[in-house]
C-alpha cells in the first residue's frame, strides 16, 4: 500500500511539474509575441491585427478573486512560506514542494528569496478542488473531453491567475498564480 501511495505521489509531482513548465513556457512565449507588435513574423502580425479588431470592450477586473494560497502571497519571503504551510516535502533555493495529502500539493517558486509563483494541484477523485468561479470569478467552458483552461491577467495587481483541469475520470485541477 505504501509503495502504491509513493508511486501515486511521484506521478502527481511529475504531472505538477510538467503542467507548471507548460504554463510558464506558454505564457512566456505569448507575452513575447504580444510585446512586439511590430514583429516581422507574419503569423504574429496577423494574430496581433486580429486581436486588435476582435477584442471585446469588456473591462477586465483589476482585483483578482484568487489572491493567495493558505495565506501565502506573491512577494512573501521563503522562510515565512515554510513556516506558514508546513508539510514541506522538498526544499530548494528556487522552489519548494509541499504535499498536504494524497489529493493536494503545491509548488512555490522563488526569485531572490521571494515568492514569484504559486502552483497548486488538486486530484479531484476523492478530493475537493476549487471551481473556476472561486478562482477566476467566472465560469469556464469545458471542452468536449471535460478539460478546461483559462488564464486572466491582472496588470494592476501585477500577476496572472490560471485555472486548468485535465480530462478523464480522475482529473487534476491546477491553480497557478505568477508575477507578471
Amino acid at each position: 500500500m505504501l509503495k502504491i501511495q509513493k508511486t501515486f505521489i511521484q506521478s502527481c509531482l511529475l504531472i505538477l511539474l510538467l503542467t507548471t513548465l507548460f504554463l510558464l513556457l506558454s505564457v512566456s512565449e505569448s507575452g513575447q509575441e504580444i510585446a512586439d507588435p511590430q514583429s516581422t513574423n507574419p503569423e504574429v502580425a496577423r494574430r496581433n491585427e486580429a486581436a486588435e479588431t476582435t477584442q471585446p470592450s469588456v473591462a477586465i477586473p483589476t482585483a483578482p478573486v484568487h489572491q493567495d494560497f493558505m495565506g501565502v502571497t506573491l512577494g512573501m519571503a521563503a522562510n515565512e512560506v515554510r513556516e506558514k504551510l508546513g508539510h514541506l516535502k522538498n526544499k530548494g533555493k528556487h522552489q519548494d514542494l509541499f504535499v498536504f495529502s494524497e489529493t493536494q500539493s503545491a509548488q512555490i517558486f522563488y526569485d531572490q528569496g521571494k515568492v514569484n509563483a504559486i502552483s497548486v494541484d488538486y486530484v479531484v477523485k476523492g478530493g475537493e478542488a476549487p471551481t473556476p468561479e472561486s478562482v477566476l470569478g467566472e465560469a469556464v467552458q469545458a471542452k468536449p473531453d471535460g478539460s478546461m483552461y483559462e488564464l486572466k491577467r491582472y496588470e494592476a495587481a501585477g500577476y496572472w491567475v490560471a485555472y486548468s483541469r485535465t480530462a478523464g475520470d480522475s482529473p487534476i485541477v491546477t491553480v497557478t498564480m505568477q508575477k507578471i
